[in-house]
């Protein structure tokens, strides 16, 4: 039981992992670039990111968790599409922050956006729950995917 335990942990952390890489393209364009961008009045402000974020993380690792542990032999292929919607989640914060490119942010959020998608399908069949455990992380990125194409337009 206790090894269950590791594992729960284990897939949190691989997800927050995944937000710090990307905080790493974020942190010196969001007191510099960042600022000198025309943004929508909907704009969130920036204290707000990191426990979202933090929280969706960890949501993604319990959802991931519950698929790793279901027994089921289609959770293999479904973990795969997960850890492709991950590496998407961090190669925005490089081409959006990074490469200081709304619009390459934009194509990789409507790249990641689909793959949430793709990650809900696979993991309904496995596990409910874990789907479930996905919701706010798909409601986040398609405001964050808005934003983005607002603040492509803007600017």
């Amino acid at each position: 039981m206790a090894n269950k335990y590791l594992y729960l942990v284990a897939f949190i952390l691989v997800c927050e992992m995944a937000g710090i890489i990307g905080s790493f393209f974020t942190a010196e364009s969001v007191s510099t670039w960042y600022l000198t961008l025309e943004k929508p009045p909907f704009n969130p402000p920036s204290w707000v990111f990191a426990p979202v974020w933090t929280t969706l993380y960890a949501l993604m690792g319990i959802s991931a968790y519950l698929v790793f542990f279901s027994g089921k032999k289609e959770s293999r292929f479904a973990l795969v599409v997960f850890a492709l919607q991950l590496a998407l989640n961090t190669l925005w914060s490089l081409a959006f922050f990074g490469l200081q490119s709304p619009l390459y942010g934009l194509v990789v959020i409507a790249a990641l956006w689909l793959a949430i998608v793709w990650t809900m399908l696979r993991f309904y069949n496995i596990s409910k729950n874990a789907t479930y455990l996905l919701v706010p992380y798909i409601l986040w990125v398609s405001f964050a995917a808005v934003l983005n194409y607002s603040i492509w337009a803007l600017n």
